[in-house]
Protein backbone atom coordinates (compact mmCIF):
# COMPACT_ATOMS: atom_id res chain seq x y z
CA UNK A 1 0.00 0.00 0.00
CA UNK A 2 2.62 2.48 0.85
CA UNK A 3 4.32 1.45 -2.32
CA UNK A 4 1.33 2.16 -4.56
CA UNK A 5 0.89 5.37 -2.75
CA UNK A 6 4.27 6.53 -3.00
CA UNK A 7 4.55 5.91 -7.03
CA UNK A 8 1.75 7.92 -7.73
CA UNK A 9 2.64 10.80 -5.38
CA UNK A 10 5.87 10.58 -7.46
CA UNK A 11 4.23 9.95 -10.53
CA UNK A 12 1.48 12.90 -10.53
CA UNK A 13 4.45 15.39 -9.11
CA UNK A 14 6.54 14.72 -11.96
CA UNK A 15 3.76 14.66 -14.28
CA UNK A 16 3.07 17.77 -13.53
CA UNK A 17 6.27 19.65 -13.26
CA UNK A 18 6.47 19.83 -9.06
CA UNK A 19 9.39 17.87 -9.40
CA UNK A 20 11.11 19.16 -12.30
CA UNK A 21 13.29 18.08 -14.80
CA UNK A 22 16.99 17.42 -13.41
CA UNK A 23 16.08 17.52 -9.40
CA UNK A 24 17.88 15.33 -7.20
CA UNK A 25 15.64 13.53 -4.89
CA UNK A 26 16.03 12.24 -1.24
CA UNK A 27 14.53 9.03 -0.12
CA UNK A 28 14.85 9.57 3.35
CA UNK A 29 12.96 12.92 2.61
CA UNK A 30 10.20 12.05 0.72
CA UNK A 31 9.43 8.88 3.36
CA UNK A 32 9.81 11.73 5.56
CA UNK A 33 7.00 13.74 4.43
CA UNK A 34 4.91 10.70 3.15
CA UNK A 35 5.32 9.46 6.95
CA UNK A 36 6.32 5.40 5.68
CA UNK A 37 9.61 3.62 5.76
CA UNK A 38 12.33 4.32 3.30
CA UNK A 39 11.76 0.67 1.40
CA UNK A 40 8.65 1.48 -0.01
CA UNK A 41 10.19 4.86 -1.75
CA UNK A 42 13.00 3.12 -2.57
CA UNK A 43 10.83 0.45 -4.69
CA UNK A 44 9.05 3.17 -6.34
CA UNK A 45 12.23 5.02 -7.36
CA UNK A 46 12.95 1.68 -9.09
CA UNK A 47 9.66 1.48 -10.44
CA UNK A 48 9.57 4.90 -12.21
CA UNK A 49 12.98 4.87 -13.30
CA UNK A 50 11.63 2.04 -15.56
CA UNK A 51 9.10 4.23 -16.55
CA UNK A 52 11.75 6.94 -17.55
CA UNK A 53 10.74 9.19 -14.94
CA UNK A 54 13.45 9.20 -12.75
CA UNK A 55 17.06 8.43 -13.60
CA UNK A 56 19.37 6.62 -10.89
CA UNK A 57 23.20 6.90 -10.57
CA UNK A 58 25.43 4.95 -8.55
CA UNK A 59 27.23 6.85 -5.46
CA UNK A 60 25.46 10.22 -7.03
CA UNK A 61 21.83 9.92 -6.42
CA UNK A 62 18.04 9.81 -7.94
CA UNK A 63 17.25 12.43 -10.41
CA UNK A 64 13.95 13.07 -12.37
CA UNK A 65 14.76 12.64 -15.64
CA UNK A 66 14.49 15.57 -18.33
CA UNK A 67 12.01 15.30 -21.39
CA UNK A 68 13.23 13.15 -24.38
CA UNK A 69 11.53 15.20 -26.74
CA UNK A 70 12.24 11.96 -29.79
CA UNK A 71 9.90 9.24 -26.84
CA UNK A 72 7.60 11.73 -27.06
CA UNK A 73 7.39 11.85 -30.59
CA UNK A 74 7.28 8.18 -30.28
CA UNK A 75 4.61 7.59 -27.86
CA UNK A 76 2.15 9.97 -29.61
CA UNK A 77 2.51 8.00 -32.80
CA UNK A 78 1.75 4.93 -30.98
CA UNK A 79 -1.43 6.52 -29.12
CA UNK A 80 -2.61 8.18 -32.59
CA UNK A 81 -2.19 4.74 -33.92
CA UNK A 82 -4.36 2.99 -31.33
CA UNK A 83 -6.91 5.83 -30.83
CA UNK A 84 -8.00 5.89 -34.17
CA UNK A 85 -8.88 2.35 -34.06
CA UNK A 86 -10.62 2.75 -30.67
CA UNK A 87 -12.55 5.56 -31.97
CA UNK A 88 -14.20 3.57 -35.01
CA UNK A 89 -14.99 0.91 -32.79
CA UNK A 90 -16.29 3.41 -30.22
CA UNK A 91 -18.24 5.09 -33.19
CA UNK A 92 -20.13 1.66 -33.90
CA UNK A 93 -20.85 0.61 -30.70
CA UNK A 94 -21.28 4.00 -28.17
CA UNK A 95 -24.29 5.00 -29.63
CA UNK A 96 -26.48 8.46 -27.88
CA UNK A 97 -25.22 7.41 -24.19
CA UNK A 98 -22.14 7.51 -24.77
CA UNK A 99 -21.95 11.20 -26.67
CA UNK A 100 -24.33 12.32 -23.77
CA UNK A 101 -21.45 11.28 -21.13
CA UNK A 102 -18.60 12.99 -23.51
CA UNK A 103 -20.87 15.88 -23.74
CA UNK A 104 -21.04 16.28 -19.64
CA UNK A 105 -17.14 15.98 -19.68
CA UNK A 106 -16.96 18.73 -22.21
CA UNK A 107 -19.01 20.79 -20.16
CA UNK A 108 -16.73 20.14 -17.19
CA UNK A 109 -13.85 20.81 -19.32
CA UNK A 110 -14.63 24.22 -20.17
CA UNK A 111 -15.28 24.63 -16.07
CA UNK A 112 -11.50 23.74 -15.86
CA UNK A 113 -9.67 26.34 -18.58
CA UNK A 114 -7.75 28.41 -15.51
CA UNK A 115 -7.27 24.95 -13.59
CA UNK A 116 -4.47 22.80 -15.78
CA UNK A 117 -4.54 19.66 -13.69
CA UNK A 118 -7.82 19.40 -13.25
CA UNK A 119 -8.31 19.63 -16.89
CA UNK A 120 -5.80 17.22 -17.68
CA UNK A 121 -7.54 14.45 -15.80
CA UNK A 122 -10.98 15.42 -17.55
CA UNK A 123 -9.38 14.56 -20.82
CA UNK A 124 -8.01 11.70 -19.72
CA UNK A 125 -11.34 10.49 -18.49
CA UNK A 126 -12.65 12.01 -21.77
CA UNK A 127 -10.28 9.39 -23.77
CA UNK A 128 -10.70 6.58 -21.63
CA UNK A 129 -14.41 7.11 -21.93
CA UNK A 130 -13.42 6.17 -25.33
CA UNK A 131 -11.61 3.12 -24.81
CA UNK A 132 -14.23 1.82 -22.57
CA UNK A 133 -16.87 2.23 -25.01
CA UNK A 134 -14.95 0.63 -27.63
CA UNK A 135 -14.83 -2.38 -25.13
CA UNK A 136 -10.47 -1.89 -25.18
CA UNK A 137 -10.64 -0.64 -21.99
CA UNK A 138 -7.45 -2.62 -21.21
CA UNK A 139 -5.59 -1.46 -24.33
CA UNK A 140 -5.64 1.97 -22.70
CA UNK A 141 -4.21 0.68 -19.50
CA UNK A 142 -1.13 -0.30 -21.47
CA UNK A 143 -1.24 2.81 -23.79
CA UNK A 144 -0.70 4.90 -19.98
CA UNK A 145 3.09 2.75 -19.76
CA UNK A 146 4.09 4.16 -23.31
CA UNK A 147 3.26 8.11 -22.22
CA UNK A 148 4.53 9.33 -19.61
CA UNK A 149 6.94 11.68 -20.94
CA UNK A 150 4.35 12.48 -23.16
CA UNK A 151 2.28 13.32 -20.79
CA UNK A 152 4.74 16.09 -19.15
CA UNK A 153 4.67 17.31 -22.09
CA UNK A 154 0.74 18.18 -22.12
CA UNK A 155 0.95 19.38 -18.88
CA UNK A 156 3.34 21.96 -19.27
CA UNK A 157 0.96 22.78 -22.92
CA UNK A 158 -2.13 23.10 -20.72
CA UNK A 159 -0.15 26.03 -18.74
CA UNK A 160 1.57 27.70 -21.99
CA UNK A 161 -1.32 27.63 -24.03
CA UNK A 162 -4.63 27.86 -23.91
CA UNK A 163 -6.99 24.84 -23.62
CA UNK A 164 -9.45 26.27 -25.65
CA UNK A 165 -7.85 24.75 -28.70
CA UNK A 166 -8.02 21.65 -27.23
CA UNK A 167 -11.60 21.73 -25.86
CA UNK A 168 -12.57 22.34 -29.36
CA UNK A 169 -11.26 19.25 -30.94
CA UNK A 170 -13.16 17.37 -28.00
CA UNK A 171 -16.26 18.68 -29.71
CA UNK A 172 -15.32 17.58 -32.73
CA UNK A 173 -14.83 14.03 -32.05
CA UNK A 174 -18.16 14.62 -30.09
CA UNK A 175 -19.57 15.42 -33.60
CA UNK A 176 -17.89 13.17 -35.49
CA UNK A 177 -18.75 10.21 -33.07
CA UNK A 178 -22.35 11.31 -32.99
CA UNK A 179 -22.75 10.93 -36.83
CA UNK A 180 -22.16 7.24 -36.33
CA UNK A 181 -19.37 7.10 -39.40
CA UNK A 182 -16.56 6.20 -38.30
CA UNK A 183 -14.21 7.43 -40.86
CA UNK A 184 -15.17 10.89 -39.91
CA UNK A 185 -14.49 9.67 -36.28
CA UNK A 186 -10.85 8.86 -37.05
CA UNK A 187 -10.50 11.92 -38.90
CA UNK A 188 -11.50 14.17 -35.91
CA UNK A 189 -9.07 12.25 -33.84
CA UNK A 190 -6.58 11.96 -35.61
CA UNK A 191 -7.03 15.97 -35.85
CA UNK A 192 -6.52 16.26 -32.12
CA UNK A 193 -3.91 13.61 -31.38
CA UNK A 194 -1.83 15.97 -34.16
CA UNK A 195 -1.63 18.84 -32.02
CA UNK A 196 1.46 17.80 -30.00
CA UNK A 197 3.56 18.03 -33.16
CA UNK A 198 3.01 21.58 -33.38
CA UNK A 199 3.05 22.37 -29.30
CA UNK A 200 6.04 19.81 -28.67
CA UNK A 201 8.87 22.62 -30.19
CA UNK A 202 7.01 25.74 -28.98
CA UNK A 203 7.58 24.08 -25.25
CA UNK A 204 11.11 22.92 -26.11
CA UNK A 205 11.90 26.54 -26.82
CA UNK A 206 10.18 27.62 -24.19
CA UNK A 207 11.51 25.14 -21.22
CA UNK A 208 14.83 24.34 -23.22
CA UNK A 209 16.36 23.08 -19.29
CA UNK A 210 13.21 20.74 -19.18
CA UNK A 211 14.63 18.37 -22.17
CA UNK A 212 17.96 16.26 -22.64
CA UNK A 213 19.69 16.55 -25.46
CA UNK A 214 18.63 14.86 -28.95
CA UNK A 215 19.88 11.51 -28.86
CA UNK A 216 23.00 11.06 -31.61
CA UNK A 217 21.66 9.69 -34.88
Amino acid sequence: MAQTQAISLLRDSILTGELKPGMRLSEQEIANAMGISRQPVREAFIRLAGEGLLEVWPQRGTFVSKISAEEVLDARFVREAVEADLIRLATERGGAELVAVLRDNLAQQHEALTDPARFLRLDEVFHRTIAEAAGKGRAWDHLQKLKSQLDRVRFLATQDFPVNVLITQHAGVIDALATGNPDRAETAMRVHLCQMLEDLPRINAAYPDYFAPPRPD
